[in-house]
């Protein structure tokens, strides 16, 4: 009964709000209400996860219909917003918008490695959307090389990231470190600092916090060619590598510059609220 309470003073806000910025959509129960209540999606501003809209098959034809009929779609990847009207027929208004903090790009004082080894990120989460066994198949040929494996499974699904430890075990012994416990922001970016290779073998729109800071580093970034991030960093000239050809080469120089200049310039703080002032003053 309280959580019914709940839905029913949430729907009185909707219907008192003259804007309703939704962060992801997520919460079946919210979906329900929007659904029924469709009048309210007009005013409503959709940040968009990858998580919300891809695989349009396993969604239900109540998020569909919310999604079609969406007044508002947030997202600074245009790519996602076109599979939104091509998956789903959406109608809403384009806002071009990066929405997050976790998105800017970060000054970080780059410290001495603490080892004089080829340091490889391998995912950012323990969802199987990371594919990481993928990534350990291609990864084999380097095992007797002097290198360490990182790989970021602190949330997610349980039981996948036992899987990709077991696997990673196997390949690399002591040289796959799991990272399962999680980290201030601070140290997390001391880690990232140290990285030298990222391997992101995602499908869909996912990891851009990570990917965003790796770059901004000046750090090697391998990415799947057919999702709508490789399409986005082309675009803004920002070089990235290829997943089928992977390969330990450190980046050169000139690249590692440009990349970090794009990427301070793209997501800066005043790119971000500029975003966020035409949302607001929409």
């Amino acid at each position: 009964h309280i959580d019914q309470d709940i839905f029913f003073t949430l729907l009185n806000y909707m219907k008192l709000a003259k804007k309703i910025i939704l962060h992801g959509l997520w919460r079946d129960k919210v979906q329900l209400l929007l659904y029924f209540n469709q009048d309210i999606l007009k005013k409503c501003y959709w940040i968009m996860w990858g998580g919300d809209f891809y695989f349009p098959e396993k969604q239900s034809s109540i998020k569909k219909q919310v999604i079609k009929n969406m007044g508002h779609l947030i997202t600074y990847i245009n790519g996602d917003y076109e599979l939104a009207r091509k998956w789903y027929g959406s109608k809403g208004k384009y806002h071009k918008c990066f929405t997050y903090p976790s998105n800017l790009y970060k000054e970080y004082d780059m410290k001495q490695k603490k080892y004089n080894t080829k340091n490889i990120q391998i995912g950012n989460s323990a969802d199987p959307t990371n594919n990481h066994l993928e990534i350990l198949e291609k990864l084999k040929v380097y095992k007797d090389e002097n290198v360490r494996i990182f790989a970021p499974l602190s949330y997610g699904d349980k039981e996948y990231a036992k899987t990709v430890i077991l696997k990673g075990k196997e390949y690399f012994e002591e040289k796959f470190v799991p990272l399962v416990d999680f980290m201030p922001l601070k140290n997390y970016l001391q880690f990232l600092g140290e990285i030298d290779i990222a391997i992101f073998a995602h499908k869909r729109q996912q990891a851009m916090g990570n990917t965003i800071t790796l770059l901004g580093l000046g750090k090697k970034v391998y990415l799947d060619s057919s999702t709508v991030q490789w399409n986005f960093f082309n675009q803004h000239s920002i070089k990235i590598f290829n997943l089928k050809n992977i390969n330990l080469e450190d980046l050169n120089e000139n690249i590692k510059v440009h990349n970090k200049e794009k990427i301070r310039h793209s997501f800066s703080k005043e790119v971000l609220l500029d975003g966020l002032q035409r949302i607001f003053n929409d």
